[in-house]
Order: C-alpha cells, then structure tokens, then sequence
C-alpha cells in the first residue's frame, strides 16, 4: 500500500537546478536524514560535502561495496539500492528518480518512490518527464518545478582533435572509450576516463585529474550525466547508440538532454554537440534540448517487493506478481531472478532451501552483484557455493575465502585485467559487507578494501600513463595560469622547464620527433610562447649583421649563423629575386620587417656583385639601337649569346659600339658573344639558382639534375639527358655532340687552331707550328685536347660542332708512338671519362706514293705526336648549284621526262683518263690492257684465272 503523501515533494526539473544541492540543505536542516543517490561515485561526491559541513561521526556512507558507518550516525547517504530498510529518518530523498523507468534498476527508484518516506519531510527529485507518472501514482504530491540555472546551447558538429577545453566527449562502450582517449592524448596532451565498470576509487581519481585542471578533457560513458558536478563547459556526443542490455537502440531526447546538461555549471552557460561520425543532431531534437522540452515518461518498472520466502515456488510466484497500478509495468528479469533460476535446478540446494529462512538467505545471496560480468551461469555457480557454505557450515569458511581474494592481489597487468581483477575483488568486498556470512567480517572488509584499493591505484596509474601525457599537461597548466616558462637555448635545442621539447633552426621551431607524434602543437605552443623574446633578440642581430655574416646555398636558401633564415622564389625579373622569410607566425610587426628588409639588401648586393657585368648591360647609355638589341639578349640569355644568331646585328655593329660592349666586359668569340666573368665559380652558382627559379622554381627534382662543371673546375662535361639543355647554355656551355664544353675553352681551341690552318712552308725552312700540316691542314696535339678536357673520338666531335671536318684524301701511318697519341698528363677528365685512345690501336695506313707532299707524313709532324684521329681542316658549305631548266643539246628537261625515258637515256662512257689516270692519293694508273680483253683485275678475270688453273691440274692428274 502506498504511504500518505503528506509532506511528499517532488522537485523537478531538467539539469543543472539545483535539486541535489537543495536535498542537502533540506536534510541537515533535520535531525536526522537519508539521501539516495543513482551512483556509488555521486554518493562519494556528496558524503564528501556533508562531512565538510559537520562531523564525519555524524554521517554514513553506504553503498553496494562500500560502508562507513559511525555508530550512531545521524544522516546516511547511499546509493538508491543500499538505502537500508530498518532505518527511520525525519528527512528522505532520492535523486534521479526518473530511473524508474529504467530496465534494469528501474524496479528498485519505483519501490523508494512508492513506499520510502521521511518521518517529517520526503523529496523526490528528477527530470519533469516523470510528471504526469507521479501525479497519477502519488495523488496530493506538491509539486516543485525549477528552472536550469544557465542555458544549454547547440554547437553542431566538431572535429575531435579542435574541441574547446574543459570538454567531456561521451561514448558507450570502454573500446570507444578508450580509443578516442588515445587519440584526444597524442592531439592535446591527455584526459581523464570515467566508465561504470571502474572501482569507485579510480573513477575518484580520474575525475580529481580532471577537476584538478591536469588534463582539460574527459572522455567518459553516460555514467556522468547521473548528478556529477564537474568542471564541465562543452559536452560531444562521440556516439548516439547504446546498448541498454537488450538491444542496440538510439538515445532519446531526455537521455541525450541529461548527459548534454553536465555542461555549463550554476551560472555558467554550457554548450553540447556531435563529434567523430555522429551526425548533427536534427533541428527539431535541438529545439527541444535547448528548451528542455521531451515526451513525458509513459511506464515505469516495478517488481513486487513484498516477498514471499514460504518457499522456492512462493518466492518464485511473489515475484512474478504483476502491477495492478496504471503506468507501471512488470520489469524484465534481473540478475536476482536469473541467478534464483538457475540455481533452482540443482536439486540438492531446492532441498536446502526448503525452510523459510534458507529461502530468504537464497534470496539475500542472489542479491550479490554480478560484477564479473562472465556468464549467468558462472554467477549462479558462485552464488550456489556461497550458499552452500552457509547452510552446511554457517559462515563461508576463511580458507576458501582468502583462496578467492588472493587470486586478485596482484598489481600487473594491463588495464583489462587490473578491471577483471577489480571486477572480482569487488565481489568479495560486497560478501564482506554482509555481516553474519564471515567469522571476521571487519578483517575481510579492510583486507578487501586495502587489495581492492591498491588495484584501484594501479588502473588509475595505468590510465593516466596511457592517456596522459605529464610533460604537455604540466606545460598547458602553466600556459593557462600565464607563467612566465624558463626557456633554455643552448646550440639552437630548446629547453622549457628543464624538458627538451625541440629545435630552433634561425626563426623557426621544430618539436622533436617524440614531440611531432605525441604532444605536436601542445609542445610547440609551449615554446613559442617562450620564444618570443629569443626571436626579438635574434631579429635585431640579424638586422645588423654583416654581408660576410650571411650566406647563399646551392638550394635557394639564405642562412645567417648557420641557420637557414629564407629561401628565394620566383619573380617578374629574373635577376632580381624576392626573398621569402622561413620564421613562425610569432615573428611578426618591426622584427619581420627589418629582417625582409636586411636579407632583400643583402641579395640585391650579393647579385649585384657576382653578376656586375650582366647588370650593367641594362644599364646601358646609347643610342643605339643594334647595341641595345644585343645587350638585350646578353642578359636573357644570362650573358652568353651564340654569335649566329646575332650575325646580321654583329655585321652592322661598328667597332665603336663594339667597344662600348668590351668595357662592360663582353668578349665577340668565334662562336659565342659572351661575359668571361659570369663564369666564375660565385657567379655560375647563382646563375643556376636565376635560372632555375626562371623554370619551375627552385624545386628539388630540378636542382639535382642541375650540375655545376665550372664550380668543379670542369671544361666540358658528358651531357646528361635529364639535364635540360637551355641550362648548358645558361651556365656557359655548348652542347657539341654528346659533350657540353665551356666557351671560353671552345674559343681557345678555336684560337690554337687558326695559326695551324693558315701557315704556309717559308722559303727558309723555318719549323712549322706543332699540328700544321699546311694546306690548310692540320692534326690534333694534346695542347689542345687539353683545353677541352676530352679526347678520342669525343674531341673529333667537338672539332665537328665548330666547323672542322677529317680530310679524307690524306691519311697518315702510325710511328708506333702510343704515347703522343694519348692525351697531356694533366687532362684528367679526358682519362676520367674514357675518351682517350686506347694504347696500341690501328692507325691509319700511310700513303704509298713516294712523290707526297712531305708535310703530309706523321714523321716531319712537328712534335712527333701521332694523329690516330686523321687530319683535319676546315669545313666548307658548299653552295647548291641550280638545275638548269634544260641540258646544252636542247634536250627535253629532267624534270618533265617520264620515268621510262630517263631510264632509256644512254649516258657516255668514262674516258680512258677517267679510267687509267691516278687516282687523287697518287696511285698508279690501271695497266693498259688489248681492245676485246677483259679488264685484269676485274674480279670476273680473277675468277676465269682460276678456273684455267684448276682445268689444268686436272690435266696433268689424268696424264699420271
């Protein structure tokens, strides 16, 4: 029967009113009083609260595992399930009353509901969902609405890793749980978890590393939206599907609104939304979250608790009684009821339990919570030996007890067995709490608690390595609390508070590879900030720092003390480059811009510099607009310009305008127009740099296929296909055949030869020059494969590519002297890239006419040296001769014949001369031979010579 509702008041409302805090009041208001909260943890909360009011001999705290009873204790906080039965208080409560309509527990807020009452004064708080529910079943109840205190807000849908701190991110399972923990550690440094399986001891520990401000987030399941008062601003549903121990289902409005309302405390304002894959909440759910507006509860779970324990059966059939109230319904089978089931069927413990006093000690043990969460069967097994003991023995024997308790005293392990030994060790500790089923129930309860609390720190030190990071959150509290940090700089590794967190490379900071992984931008905020004065300090000396104090790399980048500081990048003008810094946003205001300002000046003098002649060609005073044309295309070509395509310009160009060109420092070659200075070591290293920004930019793919031969001292080099062949040109090289040979060594060889070609014999016998032949002749010397860096065939391409060709018509006989052959000792690219001859090759056969010129001989080549590449002279174009439209004999054009008359046309025999005169070596003329006879030495008389012989021998064989 339900009990009168006089002074019965249900307080109402959704979260964050004040109901709780109310309670509190409420009961030391009275002598005596009672509260009963959803949660082992809340219970904590507020026994820790009451006792800071008044004494600690004057309150208990009881809950399934857990009992601090005074002896004479004046209020009793507990969980809704341990409120005890015997008890009578002035005040009662029980929180979170709306957990009647749970399936598991629900059974058990609507009995306190229906029949717990205080003697003076009974609260019943929870969310307005209840209402109509409680005003049917509770007729006259005073009914008390609050409001919330600050508003809940909507903030749709966040990325994990930029959630606002001081945020709880909830999900509903420990895997969930424990990944996204994982993942919110190596992005913002760490978080504490809070699950429903942990001991109560760890879940205190880990909300206190939240409270306390050592970690900024929480990620934890629906257990905090039961009355926990946390430190909590933004609320992210990371999921919005539970298992509710039937069935996977999706939250309601008034779950969701209950979890979502821990944000935001007293006054302040909170917010709540999805995170991960959860998609935005719909408007219309939103709209009733933030108004607190949900469909009223329609059922609530009610199991009879007046039992019946004449027997199994009467037990058995109490239980099963139905409501006959409206808006209550028979709660599904519990844990109790499954367990009394199952050891039912064992027909030796039915025949213990045949009195009423062993059905209601059954009962009682089935009662144990089944924290081990194995299997139904395992539990009843545990249960069934439990009560064995108790009706064979009277008490559960301390062997067999400290056997089971032993077997969770270990602290190893991960935090999956350090929970199923929790999990266990909580089993016994709520055994111990029963205080007639051990002989020392005192002794097991401590020992119990003191094994269960050494597992509890064990997983909350294990939790806190996992899911913490020390280094950032001690780094982020100080941040916070705007601590100036001690930062130590000491050859550019960078120390805050005594941690190495990263480099410094001139104006910016790299964190470390473990800080790149796991801490990342924490770190790197830490240091930065501390790093402001270190980059004040820096920009000033680099303002003043000398030309000689900054540099200019192969890669584009400028480095001052050793450090890279910018890198150029491309622009409008080719040879005047911007400068882009390499520094940290910190960087920012005066400093920056004195350091642009320094590093612009520098290179505009370094270009300036290494590349004076080039920029004076633009600078150029004249009238002229030839000169200007050439000048021009000297500096796109960045000074060397081949002179063909000039040839017409340089034709007109007077010597006047010549020599205005020849001050600035551009020398007229053979073959190129050209700036001697541009190929300098300092100066082809920036043209690289010019060029290449010119051409995709200063990239790494295109700087390492751009060699530098004239930094390496190199006067040709082999081409490289992946090389792009403007860029020979660009640095002052010629491509000639497969070999790209520096102009200035293309123009000596240019000028070696010339005397060669135009010596002539003198009428005293003067020596001739070493390779001059005469003629206009000549043969190669090792001086001048020498200039080339090249040799064998590789030098007779270069002579081809500026216009040399092999006189055919004069070869000379080797001497046997290999060594003349080869190339001077000091060319060591010519050895380094195979091009010499090999020692001991064939020569060319000598001329056999005795009447040769003797220039012509490799024994008067002045030098001894042996021409294995031939002789040589100049190349002359000869000029097409035109067709004419018709021959002398008035013949019908070539062009109009038909083919078959061109193929009847009778072309006249050679003449005798053409046939028996010498040839143009000087070869003696065919002999003359009788009219009608064949020509001797055709290869048909060879072949009729032999077939007389062979007639003949077979003549003289038939004779013998």
């Amino acid at each position: 029967m339900t009990p009168a509702c006089e002074n019965l008041v249900a307080v109402l409302g959704p979260t964050n009113t004040g109901k709780t805090h109310l309670a509190i009041e409420r009961m030391l208001g009275h002598a005596s009083g009672m509260i009963g909260l959803p949660l082992r943890l809340l219970a904590r909360e507020i026994y820790n609260k009451v006792i800071e009011r008044i004494d600690a001999d004057q309150v208990a705290l009881i809950t399934g595992e857990e009992k601090i009873k005074p002896p004479s204790p004046r209020y009793y906080v507990c969980t809704v399930e341990a409120m005890p039965r015997d008890v009578e208080v002035a005040f009662l409560a029980v929180d979170e009353i709306q957990l009647a309509a749970d399936f598991d527990r629900g059974h058990v807020f609507t009995d306190r509901m229906l029949h717990r009452r205080g003697r003076q004064e009974t609260l019943l708080l929870g969310a307005d969902t209840i209402r109509p529910l409680i005003e049917s079943l509770l007729p006259g109840v005073n009914l008390l609405q609050r409001p919330r205190l600050s508003a809940l807000r909507y903030s749709g849908q966040t990325k994990l890793t930029r959630l606002p701190r001081r945020a709880a991110i909830v999900a509903f399972s420990a895997n969930e749980v424990y990944a996204i923990a994982e993942l919110v550690r190596r992005q913002r440094g760490g978080t504490a978890v809070v699950l429903g399986a942990l001991s109560p001891r760890t879940r205190n520990a880990q909300v206190d590393l939240y409270q306390a401000g050592e970690v900024d987030y929480l990620v934890a399941t629906d257990a905090i939206g039961m009355g926990l008062n946390l430190d909590i601003d933004h609320v992210a549903f990371a999921a919005d599907r539970k298992f509710d121990g039937h069935q996977f289902r999706t939250l309601s409005a008034a779950e969701i609104s209950q979890i979502a309302g821990r944000a935001g405390r007293h006054l302040r304002d909170g917010t709540f939304g999805v995170t991960g894959r959860v998609e935005p909440f719909a408007q219309e759910v939103v709209e009733r979250l933030e108004g607190h507006r949900f469909e009223p509860l329609k059922m609530l779970q009610w199991r009879n608790s007046n039992l019946d324990f004449a027997s199994l059966d009467a037990l058995k059939a109490s239980l099963a009684v139905t409501p006959t109230q409206p808006g209550l319904t028979r709660a599904p089978i519990a844990d109790d009821e499954r367990a009394l089931d199952i050891v039912c069927r064992d027909a030796d413990l039915r025949d213990m339990s045949s009195a009423r006093a062993n059905v209601a000690c059954l009962w009682e043990v089935c009662q144990i919570p089944d924290y081990r969460k194995i299997a139904p069967a395992n539990h009843a097994e545990l249960i069934a030996t439990i009560f064995g003991y108790l009706q064979t023995e009277g008490r559960i024997p301390d062997d067999w007890f400290a056997r089971q308790v032993a077997y969770a005293d270990r602290t190893d392990g991960d935090i999956d067995t350090l929970s199923n030994r929790i999990a266990h060790v909580r089993t016994w500790t709520f055994v111990a709490n029963r205080p007639d089923w051990l002989d020392d129930p005192a002794h097991w309860q401590g020992q119990t608690r003191e094994i269960e609390d050494r597992l509890s720190d064990a997983l909350h030190a294990c939790l806190a390595q996992r899911f913490v990071d020390r280094r950032t959150s001690v780094l982020l509290r100080r941040l916070r609390d705007n601590v100036d940090l001690e930062l130590e700089i000491e050859h550019g590794d960078v120390r805050v508070e005594g941690q190495h967190v990263g480099h410094l490379r001139g104006f910016h900071f790299a964190p470390d590879a473990a800080a790149g992984s796991t801490h990342g931008k924490t770190l790197r905020a830490a240091a930065l900030k501390g790093l402001a004065a270190e980059y004040s300090s820096r920009a000033t000396r680099l303002a003043e720092a000398a030309d000689k104090e900054i540099g200019l790399g192969d890669q584009g980048e400028l480095t001052w003390a050793g450090e890279t500081v910018a890198r150029l990048v491309p622009a409008d003008d080719a040879l005047v480059p911007r400068i882009a810094l390499i520094a940290d946003d910190q960087l920012q205001g005066p400093d920056r811009n004195r350091i642009q300002e320094r590093l612009d000046r520098w290179i505009a003098g370094h270009i300036g510099e290494v590349l004076a002649p080039l920029l004076g060609l633009r600078t150029i005073q004249t009238d002229n607009g030839l000169l200007r044309g050439i000048a021009f295309r000297l500096v796109e070509c960045f000074g060397f310009l081949p002179r063909h395509r000039v040839s017409d310009e340089m034709r007109q160009l007077d010597q006047e305008a010549r020599g205005v060109l020849r001050r600035i420092g551009v020398r007229f070659g053979a073959h190129t127009i050209f700036i001697p200075a541009l190929l300098k070591p300092a100066a082809t290293r920036v043209i690289r740099l010019l060029w290449a920004l010119r051409h995709g930019g200063l990239t790494a793919e295109l700087l390492e296929n751009l060699p530098q031969p004239s930094v390496q001292g190199l006067m040709s080099v082999a081409v490289d296909d992946a090389v792009p062949k403007g860029y020979y040109a660009a640095i002052g090289y010629r491509i000639c055949a497969r070999r790209a040979v520096r102009v200035d060594m293309l123009e000596r060889l240019a000028d070696a030869v010339r005397p060669l070609i135009a010596w002539k014999p003198a009428e005293n016998g003067a020596a001739a020059p070493e390779g001059a032949l005469g003629k206009g002749r000549f043969v190669v010397t090792a001086a001048m494969m020498s200039l080339v860096g090249c040799s064998g065939e590789s030098f007779a391409e270069v002579l081809k590519s500026i216009g040399f060709r092999r006189d055919g018509s004069a070869l000379l006989a080797a001497t046997g002297d290999t060594a003349a052959s080869e190339p001077a000792a000091g060319d060591a690219s010519a050895a380094a890239n195979g091009n010499a001859p090999a020692a001991g090759a064939p020569a060319p056969e000598a001329p056999d006419n005795p009447k040769a010129d003797a220039a012509d001989s490799p024994r008067n080549t002045p030098g001894g040296s042996t021409a294995i590449l031939g002789v040589w002279r100049v190349r002359v174009a000869r000029p097409k001769r035109p067709r004419a439209a018709a021959d002398k004999k008035g013949e019908t054009p070539r062009e109009q014949r038909s083919a078959p008359a061109r193929a009847r046309k009778k072309w006249p025999r050679k003449t005798d001369r053409q046939l028996h005169g010498r040839d143009h070596s000087g070869a003696a003329k065919r002999p003359d031979r009788k009219p009608g006879t064949p020509d001797p030495l055709s290869p048909f008389a060879a072949l009729a010579e032999l077939k007389r012989e062979l007639e003949d021998a077979g003549k003289s064989g038939r004779k013998r």
